[in-house]
């Protein structure tokens, strides 16, 4: 049986390497190359062709939504699995919107990454357990904000994690590169989609909620 060649991108090393091992301990798969960077991620999907491209959401220089969708315009014949630290089923839709055929955390089982590339590279979706259960969840409970938080954009998601480390509006913008003012367009924006009053409301629902932001 033709093996199944798998490209990792994870700016960890020993991730990506442990990953390597155990992939490549299976007969079934063959690691054809490893990458730290969203760039690189594209430029070695363009060149190899892998199977599938297991992607990091947050790379540095471009991250993972980002590359997806790059390496679905330049590779479209390689199938590309989301993997993050991050649980909320937000993350997994913004992958999947921009390409991605399947989205697994990093609390995942070997077991359910295999399941994973074996269902994408057969041309499935694939969504692990963990972020199945959360959306179950979500519709049980009819939490109306964390619907809302499905309507922020990678920038808004960004913002809210520099707000949680306590960064003021001006430590964004210089982290970011981009200005105050547009910080402040932002912060006005997550205010609106998550129906909330204030930056304090802001502040405390962070704080207060299960949101994953790294």
């Amino acid at each position: 049986m033709e093996k199944i060649t798998i490209l990792i991108a994870d700016d960890h090393t020993l991730v990506r390497e442990t990953w390597s091992f155990i992939l490549n301990s299976d007969p079934r798969f063959y690691v054809v190359a490893e990458c730290g960077s969203g760039e690189e991620a594209v430029e070695m999907a363009k060149n190899l062709r892998p199977a599938i491209v297991i992607m990091d959401i947050n790379l540095p220089g471009i991250n993972g939504i980002e590359a997806t969708q790059l390496i679905r315009k330049y590779s479209p014949g390689s199938k590309i699995l989301g993997v993050s630290l991050h649980t909320q089923p937000t993350y997994a839709r913004k992958m999947m919107q921009k390409g991605a055929m399947g989205y697994v955390t990093k609390n995942s089982s070997r077991e359910e990454m295999f399941r994973a590339i074996i269902e994408v590279y057969h041309g499935k979706k694939y969504v692990c357990e963990e972020i199945k259960n959360i959306l179950s969840e979500q519709v049980i409970s009819g939490d109306d904000q964390h619907s809302g938080l499905n309507s922020l954009s990678q920038r808004e998601i960004e913002i809210i994690s520099f707000i949680k480390k306590g960064y003021s509006s001006k430590e964004i913008a210089d982290a970011l590169n981009i200005s105050v003012k547009t910080v402040e367009v932002h912060r006005y924006n997550i205010l609106k989609k998550l129906n909330l009053k204030n930056a304090a409301a802001l502040v405390n629902f962070i704080n207060n909620s299960q949101l994953d932001l790294g």
